[in-house]
């Protein structure tokens, strides 16, 4: 692999973690209290496969090394939001973000990462999308029972 990326790679990915009954584990931003989300997180290099950087992130932000997961080949393209610009490469303005589910036997307590969350919970699909402060979270929240296979 290639070394790390000076700048912020504008691709990400944002996995929903949810259980076969569809609870839905979110988190809470350190830099935002009160904003919840799904865990979600760039590609370290460009190289890096989308997969690959779905369960680092995953690993990284709650401990979770279990689970399967799934590209739900969903992509949402977003305008990086002008704070936060300074990481990416000059000219650099939109993030293409990929989204993908992944599946855990049960809800369990999970490991978060201090600088990046304050607190985690479960909550049932319908509630945590309510809860979702990105509006394209929100989205693939709601996209959890169709990828799933829950109708």
């Amino acid at each position: 692999m290639n070394p790390p990326h000076p700048y912020k790679i504008p691709e990400s990915v944002l996995v929903v973690i949810h259980t076969p009954d569809l609870q839905v584990l979110l988190l809470e931003r350190a830099d935002h209290p009160g904003y919840w989300q799904s865990v979600t997180g760039s590609k370290d290099t460009l190289d890096e496969p989308l997969a690959l950087t779905a369960r680092r992130e995953v690993q990284e932000e709650t401990g979770i090394a279990d689970g399967e997961l799934l590209d739900w080949q969903l992509r949402n393209i977003y305008e990086i939001y002008p704070q936060w610009r300074h990481r990416y490469a000059p000219g650099v303005v939109q993030n293409t973000e990929h989204v993908f589910g992944l599946c855990v036997p049960s809800a369990r307590t999970v490991t978060l990462a201090p600088r990046e969350h304050l607190a985690f919970q479960w909550l049932p699909w319908r509630e945590a999308a309510d809860r979702c402060f990105s509006p394209s979270n929100a989205e693939a929240v709601l996209q959890l029972p169709r990828f799933a296979g829950h109708r």
